[in-house]
Formats: C-alpha cells, structure tokens, sequence
C-alpha cells in the first residue's frame, strides 16, 4: 500500500483508507472489517461522533485496541445532540469543541486524535474562535492535527487562509468534479492534503451494482451510459470499482482516498485499487471526455 503525506503535516496516510460510517452496528462484523483492512495495509480509519450516535467511534475504538501506533484515527466534531430535542443541531464553537473532544476521545479509548475534522461548516460560523479551539487542543497535545469536513467553497477559503488545517475532506468522484474548477488548485497550491470521500458515488460506480436511480447531475440513463464507456477503460484485473478509485486519487492534491464498505467483498474490491497502476494522462482524459465538469452552484 503506497503512503502518502497528508499535506504538509508529520502524517504518512495509505492512500486507500477506511470510510467507517457505512460499518454498521454490528460490532463484531465491523471489528473484522476494520482488522482486515488493516492487515492489508491500511492505516487511515476516518470516523465522527455523529455516526450512529457515538456507537461508530466506540466501535473503532475497540478494533484499534493494541494497534493504536499503527492507525491515523481521523474523526469529526461540529454537530450536537441536545436533550429534549430530536435531531442534531450544529455547533462549531469553541466551547463545544472543547467539551466534544473528550466524548470522542472516551468512546475511542485513546488520549489523542491524530486528526480531528470540522465536520461542515457555514460562512456565518465564529470561524476564529473555531480556529482557536483546535489550535489549543493541537497545544494541549489532545490532538496532532486538524483539518476540515466540507464542499462549501467559500468556507474552504477561509479556513485554508485563515488556519493551519492540514486538509480537506472533499466529496470527489468521476460524477462529482466539482472541486476540480477551484476547491482543489487552492488547497493543492497551499500544501493542504484533500481526503476523497464518495470515489463511488454510493455505489453508483462499483462493479456489480446496478444503479436504480441518478445522482448529482446525471438522470439514471445518463449515469447508466457513463458506466457503459467507463467500462470501455475496464481491463484485466482493474473493475469499474478500481477505476473509479484510482481517478479520485490521481488529482495530486489527493491524499487518501475513503471508500467505504459494509461487506468483506465490497472491502477486497476497493483496496485491490492500491495494487493497480495509476490512471495514465490519456485516460484521464478519456474520463473527463465521458463526463460532466460539474461545478458548484451555490456557497461560492
């Protein structure tokens, strides 16, 4: 498994990690799934304390027990359950923060993050007092390093020129391009490290699946024949799946790439990707020629 600096931080990450949102809560089934993973070479478990409500750091938590020098543990902070109220209300201040950190830090059982993640973020956010909270953790020790969660333009802007985030999680794919008009030139040209999350598009790009519905900009007939000529680009012991991997991670600006999985076989299929070569300029091209160069509409 190639490793890759995560910007410009101390932080050497597989380029294939582990979205661990979609584990589930079975926590033997994702406990196996996360060992596997790390047997094979991966070291980047990304998680949040939104997913299942604490239950995934929790799980993660368990799996990395007597392997925590091994794993960079990314997880995120930023939505709040109140009690007394349903749902999750956003929360980006300084004071949360603080107080949340210790809650991941319990359900993980480690006494540090290796990268604690903004997870979103508006323009109308108290951005420096933000900022500050994570700076004083990275002081206090509690965490290593910082970076953010987000497909808002104007608020990648102000973090990249405003902080010392050393990435951005970014939904990238073949079917979502949009960071590649601005979002990523920007954070390539500050040494900032882009974490892909979506590289399939929730299945919409696996091998042996067959989409029942759109995304993004395609129609389902549209994303339908997009699959049919990126399976010309299929070749021996390289599937849709890997393909659709390893464009994500041929933009330089990308990192780390973070398919998830549920099962073993969706697994094996997403980091057989690390054992193929990288897309070629030419077939790159090719993609782009297939697809859409969707941009963002709207944070701006």
């Amino acid at each position: 498994m190639k490793m890759n600096r995560l910007g410009s931080s101390d932080l050497m990450v597989s380029e294939i990690g582990l979205g661990c949102m979609s584990l589930g809560t079975d926590e033997s089934d994702a406990i196996t799934l996360i060992h596997e993973a790390l047997d094979r070479g991966v070291n980047f478990l990304d998680t949040a304390d939104l997913y299942d409500a604490g239950t995934n750091e929790a799980i993660v938590g368990k799996a990395i027990k007597g392997r925590r020098d091994r794993v960079i543990v990314a997880t995120k902070v930023g939505n709040r359950r109140i009690p007394g109220q349903d749902g999750w209300s956003w929360d980006a201040s300084k004071a949360y923060i603080l107080s949340a950190v210790k809650d991941s830090l319990s359900r993980l059982g480690t006494d540090y993050i290796d990268l604690y993640q903004l997870h979103g973020g508006t323009i109308e956010d108290p951005i420096d007092d933000t900022i500050e909270a994570f700076e004083q953790l990275k002081k206090e020790g509690v965490i290593r390093e910082y970076g953010i969660s987000s497909i808002r333009p104007n608020v990648i802007r102000e973090y990249v020129s405003r902080s010392s985030i050393v990435s951005v999680m970014n939904q990238y794919s073949i079917v979502d391009r949009r960071g590649e008009e601005s979002v990523l030139p920007l954070i390539q040209e500050h040494r900032i490290g882009v974490i892909a999350r979506g590289p399939l598009a929730s299945g919409a790009l696996a091998a042996n699946r067959e989409p029942v519905k759109g995304v993004l900009d395609y129609e389902l007939d549209e994303l339908l024949e997009l699959r049919r000529k990126l399976q010309e680009l299929e070749t021996p012991g390289r599937s849709l799946t890997q393909l659709a991997i390893r464009y994500s991670l041929a933009h330089p600006a990308v990192a780390v790439a973070i398919p998830g999985a549920r099962t073993r076989e969706q697994l094996l299929q997403n980091l057989a990707a690390a054992d193929i070569p990288e897309l070629s300029p030419g077939e790159v091209e090719r993609i782009h020629s297939f697809s859409k160069a969707n941009q963002y509409t709207i944070h701006r």
